[in-house]
């Protein structure tokens, strides 16, 4: 009988390209794989329609730390969802749960608590979000892509690093030039604002165009709906909402990037040995992880940080420069780290919940059932 694997994550690209970057290996392997996320998240967007992958919609409440009169509404959403989710659970009957987190993975977790499935969950940021909080509860194993976050996961942490989508090391330097309209001569700054974009950076990287452009092409991932129309025709500047398949190209491209500081990103650049200028989100629009995250690769010297409160368009530029001009420091740094890529690791536990999971079932004589 096929292993099968329910995945869930969602609500932000970062909850969902650590499953994207298992499914490969898994799918090679002759698993089944299946996948829960709400009926409109971005998760929806990006799962739904891949080969090999089953997508379940449930309903979902949002976790917030913060007064909302969704507050009052969203826990009947929650309890729906964990119904739906069990319906799920009944009807594939997985081995294992894998959880990313967000809001979505919160029933799912909850339902398969109820149902006898084991829980493997994943945490990208240095601390955990709320959700994960709440999933970690009900977790076998709680990998963590920070070594310093095992403080919050006792004895079920592993630290694994974060899985990287393996596509993203098959870029090539001329199909990305060729894509982004540059002949190479410059070097190429791309900018990345997040899977939502990111009004402070787009703003700023526009007002400092005229100074980066004396020294770079600049590729600009500026978000949905935040392309600037004044700007379309310049020819050492291309924006985009953001970019699909042709990323790994792009990547290949680029010899520095600015960006927020996301997990997920950050270690992409990692693992891509990119020096970055990481632009975390404040305080004011946060947790604060995203400071945590780059001042982590900052001690690490893989990147350099530049504070949004600092963020002008006459700061950026030199901090730019900078990059650059320390970029092979940054570059030998970021190669010599050992777990760059958890995707090995990540797979390594997963594979050990499928082993204990399944030899529980033989031993109980469910035979791959879930008990009812």
């Amino acid at each position: 009988m096929k292993k099968k694997i329910l995945f869930t994550g969602g609500g932000t690209a970062g909850h969902v390209m650590p499953n994207l970057a298992l499914f490969p290996q898994l799918l090679a392997e002759g698993c089944e794989l299946h996948y829960v996320g709400t009926k409109d998240g971005i998760e929806r967007e990006l799962i739904e329609g891949r080969a090999g992958i089953t997508y379940h919609a449930i309903r979902s409440g949002k976790l917030r730390r913060y007064f909302d009169w969704k507050n009052f509404t969203d826990p009947f959403r929650v309890v729906a969802g964990v119904a739906e989710a069990g319906a799920v659970m009944r009807k594939v009957r997985p081995d294992v749960v894998f959880s990313k987190g967000g809001f979505v993975s919160v029933p799912v977790v909850l339902a398969a608590r109820s149902h006898g499935v084991p829980v493997v969950t994943h945490e990208s940021d240095y601390t955990p979000g709320l959700a994960n909080r709440i999933n970690a509860r009900f977790a076998a194993k709680v990998c963590v892509t920070f070594e310093d976050t095992l403080v919050y996961a006792g004895n079920k942490g592993v630290h694994t690093g974060t899985p990287i989508r393996p596509e993203l090391y098959l870029g090539k330097r001329a199909k990305g030039l060729g894509f982004l309209g540059f002949s190479g001569e410059k070097p190429v700054l791309l900018v990345m604002g997040g899977s939502l974009g990111a009004a402070a950076v787009n703003d700023a990287v526009r007002g400092a165009l005229g100074a980066l452009t004396q020294s770079f092409d600049v590729a600009h991932l500026c978000g949905k709906d935040k392309l600037d129309a004044k700007l379309l025709c310049e020819s050492c500047y291309r924006q985009f909402e953001f970019v699909g398949p042709e990323l790994p190209d792009v990547f290949a491209a680029t010899d520095v990037i600015v960006s927020r500081a996301g997990a997920n990103a950050v270690f992409e650049f990692l693992a891509l040995a990119k020096p970055a200028l990481l632009i975390p989100l404040p305080l004011s629009a946060s947790r604060g992880d995203q400071i945590l995250n780059a001042g982590y690769f900052a001690r690490k010297g893989y990147s350099m940080v530049l504070e949004q409160e600092k963020l002008t368009p006459q700061t950026l530029p030199d901090a730019v420069n900078d990059l650059y001009d320390r970029r092979l420091s940054f570059v030998a740094t970021m190669s010599g780290e050992a777990l760059a890529d958890g995707t090995d690791e990540v797979l390594s536990v997963l594979r050990c919940a499928l082993y204990e999971s399944r030899r529980k079932k033989r031993a109980s004589g469910k035979h791959g059932d879930l008990a009812e």
